[in-house]
């Protein structure tokens, strides 16, 4: 899951962003709306976290044009800033969830997740394909119904890959999934990703493997053995 986080308080930025990569987001942090404002152009966003004092505007001000503009991703409003007429107006503008500071990054995983489950409006939560199930939501991925335990950085693979599963997948998209824009990826980082993930897949008798194309990217897909099954 793809975070955008916009406060311009170096110290609480760090500290939610440290939580969250965690717990397998990535995470893009500005600190400015002209900064967020070049972020949206360049990345789509699963969640936005948005302070709304910022040194070159008013957060909500900003969050009001995105929701006429048609940005839809759900919004969370994080600030130091708290009454009961504050909150009303974010909501009103088109924030999902209104949490003041200091905060918990236990509760504000919790609300993002409850805030991420209601907007994917999901009949069936799972991505399933093959013996694999994931839930993008928990975080949590399974063979045959046993947890599959892999790092986060190989989870966010495994899900960006069961997304698009049965198509090859570029190289560069995979990484601009997983990967937050302040993070160094080195020339083998995903490379070494996709080995570790292919070695869990392959030890937990999962029916899918990992095909890399050529200068292309990679595509999961079933072994010709097994029979498809589709979430």
């Amino acid at each position: 899951m793809r975070t955008l986080l916009v406060d311009h308080q170096t110290a609480f930025a760090r500290a939610v962003q440290g939580a969250l990569v965690e717990c397998g987001f990535a995470v893009d942090v500005t600190r400015t709306l002209d900064e967020a404002a070049a972020a949206l152009d360049c990345a789509c966003y699963d969640i936005l976290l948005l302070e709304l004092a910022l040194p070159d505007g008013d957060g909500l001000d900003w969050l009001k044009q995105l929701r006429r503009n048609g940005k839809s991703m759900p919004a969370m409003v994080i600030s130091g800033l708290n009454d009961l007429d504050l909150r009303i107006a974010s909501f009103n503008g088109g924030a999902d969830d209104f949490l003041p500071k200091p905060l918990s990054t236990v509760e504000l995983i919790a609300r993002m997740r409850a805030i991420l489950r209601r907007s994917k409006q999901m009949t069936a939560p799972l991505i399933i394909f093959g013996n694999v199930e994931f839930d993008p939501i928990a975080r949590q991925a399974w063979v045959d119904g046993r947890p599959l335990r892999i790092a986060h950085r190989e989870l966010c693979v495994l899900e960006y890959l069961l997304s698009h599963a049965g198509r090859t997948v570029p190289r560069a998209s995979l990484e601009d999934s997983i990967y937050s824009f302040d993070r160094e990826v080195s020339t083998n980082a995903l490379e070494a990703a996709i080995y570790r993930l292919r070695g869990h897949l392959r030890r937990s008798a999962a029916t899918l493997r990992i095909r890399s194309a050529r200068s292309i990217g990679y595509s999961l897909e079933l072994n010709s053995a097994h029979p498809p099954r589709h979430g």
